[in-house]
Parts: structure tokens; sequence; C-alpha cells
């Protein structure tokens, strides 16, 4: 089998898995905003991408908006991406994603969230020049029980975490997070 076979077979199977995914989180949730992404990325990143939505339906795993009852937002900042961003990451093979968002605000933030539900769910298509693939990015809501947040990153990768009035401009999906704050807060 040669590369190109074997890319286009990786991608046919995280295309399966993804449709898993979205049709288990279809399933499960209702009443929430709905993007679709296009990443264009490189031939190396486009198999890692692909491989983890072979391995559990998403490319970069499951996040959680946490709030506070002000309407503050909390955001961390990531030293990779060198944006704020939602804390969240990988799901691990025995977890939901809905656990895997839990453990990473556990981490990257130190705070205990009361959890609303499924607030976001954007399907992701990955592109690297005649590949492509899609998973879903998950993006749970849930009001903050502790507010002091704490970085305990095994990563790494999360540098600061902090309470937000209003998202700095270098915020990762920014539109989507006020777009959801605006609707959250309309109910």
């Amino acid at each position: 089998m040669t590369s190109f076979d074997d890319l286009w077979y990786l991608a046919d199977e995280a295309n399966q898995c993804a449709e898993q995914a979205r049709h288990r989180l279809d399933r499960r949730y209702e009443d929430y905003l709905e993007f679709d992404r296009t990443r264009r990325v490189s031939r190396p990143r486009f198999r890692t991408l692909a491989e983890r939505i072979r391995d559990n339906g998403t490319p970069y795993g499951a996040h959680t908006i946490v709030y506070r009852p002000s309407g503050e937002l909390l955001l961390v900042r990531h030293e990779d991406v060198d944006l704020w961003v939602l804390p969240g990451g990988g799901v691990r093979e025995e977890e939901t994603f809905r656990e895997a968002a839990e453990r990473e605000v556990a981490e990257e933030a130190g705070v205990e969230v009361d959890y609303d539900g499924l607030a976001i769910l954007t399907d992701v298509r990955v592109v690297a020049d005649d590949s492509e693939t899609w998973g879903v990015l998950p993006v749970f809501a849930g009001e903050a029980e502790t507010t002091e947040p704490t970085v305990s990153d095994p990563d790494g990768e999360i540098s600061e975490a902090r309470w937000f009035a209003e998202p700095p401009e270098d915020t990762r999906d920014r539109r989507d997070i006020l777009a959801w704050r605006e609707r959250a807060l309309s109910v």
C-alpha cells in the first residue's frame, strides 16, 4: 500500500469515527450552538489529527466554557499557540467527552464546575493538499463552583488561568464564545 493509500484509508476511518461521535452527541444533548470550521494543515499534522479523530472522533479534544454568575469567563493562556483559549484538551480512551473536559479544566485551571451540558458543537474539517477528513469539537458549559484558578497542567502548555469580563482579542474562537454568552444571557 502506498503512503497516499495509507493516508486515504486513515482519513476514511477518521470520517467514520467522527460520524459516530457526532451521532452520540446529537442523541445525548440538545439546544447547543453549531459551527463548521476548516483547518488547512501540513501533511504530517494532518496524519496526527486524523489519528486522533480515528481514535475518538475529535481532532482537538473537549473543552469547557466556565463562567461565573457575573458573566465573567475563564480562559487559559496556551503558550504553544500564544493565545487565550478555553480550558480543554485530549480525550483518553476510557473517557467520555464530558469527562475529558472536566479533567482538563481541573488540570489547566484547578476550578470545579457545575456542568450545564453541551454549549457548542463544531464540525472541524481538516485538509492537507488532496487529503481531507473531519471531526467534532465539543464545548461544554458550566458555572464555576470554585473561582480561584490554579494552573497545574502536566503538559506544561498552560502558563496562566484568568477570569475575563470580555475575552481579549487574542482569544481563539472568540466569536463563537461571545455568540454562546449572548445566547446564554438572553435565556
